[in-house]
């Protein structure tokens, strides 16, 4: 047993705390970090630009205009690299954006389409967007300011540093795109997407606040209002904790969110139990539920296990029937739950500064998230030895693991995969090795 819990993965040690959802959402967004940076190489060419004409007033004022006049020299041939930059760099972009087209429709059509999100999220391809977008703006920006007198005397700016900086613009945008192929790649192999998605898990979980006691939630009292979603119908994708425990702390209640986080809500239901006094006002609840389309990984632990069983699925299918993949995934299943084996489930409490409990957050438990890992891949594993083999060696190794009071849901799960294989193989060797534990399912 000792072995068993000095290699099992914890979760990483962090403290937990309360986030506001902003960042995450931009972090789904495609627009803000191209926008962001078109409207930065735009301040920088302004700085850039005084710096030019400070340099050229200097120099006139020095009287070296043979100085100047070599400046102008060098700007002109600069002039004839950046035009060539600028027409160039669209194309440059339109090829980029055609392959994270085929990346993003390939991963999704071989894994799931729930992995288009790695692409949205991924740092590289909105870095490498945001640098090529703003060449081409510091290229048309540049343009302008070149000055179409070559005499010295009268000229009023000589683009040097615009030029320069336009130049280190292109290097840069040379090594993003050789980060940005690779990255893509990387994105496209299943082994990097299961692994990005058991880190966005553990980070997910790591974030959680400490468990609510067992007399923590009983100890609210009986509800004494409820707050109903007035929004629009759509997957509750995350909540303002930090605005919720203000609101709760300022109407000396305790909050209750009854729906979980990925629920789907519709105009109507309730959200918010009450317990100890009346409901807040509508407007302080304002931007406290974000509400969207699809899940995301923001305060949502289970969309991990939810994405690795989509991929099991589509690799189980007799479409697809790659087993190797779904033993991949298991893989990291095994290991999301190995680390939740000891933690308490189930709801957590958020506490304002003086340590009152102000918010009660459901969160699934033990036995919904093994469901959640195993359920549907054990249903489709019949007929595939090696991932009957791996979800056993997984279940084993859970059972190790596992406190003695969370070991039922595993027995179970190992039960009705065995009776699944006797019923669906009838040969008794084959039986016998569909049933034997492999952590390499065939290695």
């Amino acid at each position: 047993m000792s072995d068993w819990m000095v290699t099992r993965s914890p979760l990483p040690r962090r403290r937990a705390r309360a986030l506001s959802p902003l960042r995450e959402h931009l972090r789904d967004t495609f627009w803000f970090a191209p926008t962001a940076a078109m409207v930065g190489v735009f301040v920088v060419w302004l700085v850039a630009q005084e710096l030019d004409a400070a340099l050229v007033r200097s120099l006139q004022d020095e009287g070296d205009f043979g100085t100047l006049a070599e400046l102008l020299r060098f700007a002109n041939d600069a002039k004839t690299v950046v035009s060539a930059v600028g027409s160039a760099m669209m194309t440059f972009i339109g090829v980029v954006f055609s392959i994270s087209l085929v990346a993003v429709q390939m991963a999704s059509g071989q894994f799931t389409p729930r992995v288009v999100r790695l692409f949205v999220r991924s740092r590289i391809t909105k870095a490498t967007f945001a640098v090529f977008l703003a060449t081409f703006v510091l290229t048309l920006l540049v343009l302008t300011s070149y000055d179409s007198t070559p005499d010295p005397r009268a000229a009023t700016s000589v683009p040097l540093v615009q030029s320069v900086l336009t130049l280190l613009m292109v290097a840069l945008s040379l090594l993003l795109f050789v980060l940005y192929v690779n990255g893509t790649l990387r994105l496209m192999r299943i082994g990097h997407v299961i692994a990005r998605i058991a880190a966005e898990s553990f980070r997910a979980a790591a974030l959680m606040p400490a468990p609510a006691g067992d007399g923590e939630t009983a100890g609210t009292g009986p509800v004494t209002a409820w707050v109903a979603h007035e929004g629009r119908a759509g997957v509750l994708r995350d909540v303002n904790i930090a605005r919720l425990v203000r609101v709760a702390r300022g109407q000396g209640v305790v909050l209750r969110l009854v729906p979980r986080i990925g629920d789907f809500l519709v105009p109507g239901t309730p959200v918010l139990a009450v317990h100890g006094g009346a409901a807040p006002p509508r407007r302080a609840l304002r931007y406290t539920l974000s509400v969207g389309v699809e899940r995301t990984f923001h305060q949502d632990p289970a969309f991990g296990l939810r994405q690795l069983s989509d991929i099991g699925l589509r690799a189980l299918s007799p479409a697809v029937n790659d087993p190797t993949t779904a033993v991949q995934a298991l893989d990291r299943v095994v290991q999301i739950l190995a680390a939740l084996s000891r933690r308490p489930l189930d709801a957590v409490v958020h506490r304002d500064r003086r340590g009152a409990a102000r918010l009660v957050q459901s969160v699934p438990g033990w036995t919904e998230l093994v469901d959640l890992g195993f359920a549907e891949v054990r249903g489709c594993a019949v007929g595939a030895p090696q991932v009957s083999r791996r979800l056993l060696a997984g279940l084993d190794d859970l059972l190790l693991l596992a406190p003695p009071e969370r070991r039922e849901p595993l027995l179970r799960h190992r039960e009705l995969l065995r009776q699944a294989v006797e019923r669906g193989t009838p040969a008794p060797a084959d039986r016998a090795f569909a049933l034997l534990p492999d952590r390499q399912g065939i290695g």
